[in-house]
């Protein structure tokens, strides 16, 4: 089994930065890809960025050329640098890892507020 644990939310102005970790431990070679979510309130949870066992990255359009995704080869660790945030990227920031054989884990979650 994986476990996650996110890290590095907080509060910070829009058009800061802030970079987020998300550390795996257990059977994390049987980890395929991981990717990072997000939920603001009220709202269903939302695909930030994805990158594979291989390496292969995918950043959603609306934050792509704002945030890097990338991930540490001999750890794991996943992280997801975010550049010049708005207001309405205030969420709840999740990892998600997706084992071979399908099963997703996720973590328990990061806040992530951006106001003045």
């Amino acid at each position: 089994q994986v476990q996650l644990m996110e890290s590095g939310g907080g509060l910070v102005q829009p058009g800061g930065s802030l970079r987020l970790s998300c550390v795996p431990s257990g059977s994390i070679m049987n980890i395929n890809l991981m990717a990072w979510y997000r939920q603001a309130p009220g709202l269903q949870r939302e695909l930030v960025a994805i990158v594979s066992k291989r390496g292969g990255i995918n950043v959603v359009d609306s934050v792509k050329e704002r945030f890097a995704v990338y991930r540490d080869d001999v750890n794991g660790t996943m992280y997801l640098q975010m550049n010049t945030l708005k207001p309405e990227e205030t969420a709840a920031y999740f990892c998600k890892a997706n084992m071979i054989g399908g099963v997703g884990i996720w973590g328990l979650g990061t806040q992530v507020t951006v106001s003045s």
